[in-house]
């Protein structure tokens, strides 16, 4: 079993993430690349004591970077969207 912590690694706050927050009821998070949606379903529960209906996950590539002559890639790095139940929210991410 993997500890709740380390699966959510963060908030993103975008103006599309706040949109969606508003009017749809789906957080997004940062995650670890090695979990599922199982996973992050049982860690956004326990963590803020909420339901979650769906999730959603995304693989996103890192970013190809250069400096001068050399070139590099960013990490690449995992996002989650959770839609949580109607009427539901996680009080410590509203402002």
């Amino acid at each position: 079993m993997v500890e709740p912590g380390s699966v959510i690694l963060g908030v993103i706050v975008t103006e599309k993430s706040e949109r969606l927050k508003a009017k749809e009821n789906k957080y997004t998070f940062r995650v670890a690349s090695g979990v599922n949606k199982i996973q992050i379903r049982h860690a956004v529960e326990s963590l803020f004591k909420v339901h979650v209906t769906d999730v959603r996950v995304m693989n996103l590539i890192g970013k190809m970077r250069r400096m001068g002559m050399f070139s590099g890639r960013r990490p690449g790095w995992k996002k989650a969207m959770v839609t949580l139940k109607r009427g539901e929210a996680i009080e410590a991410l509203e402002r």
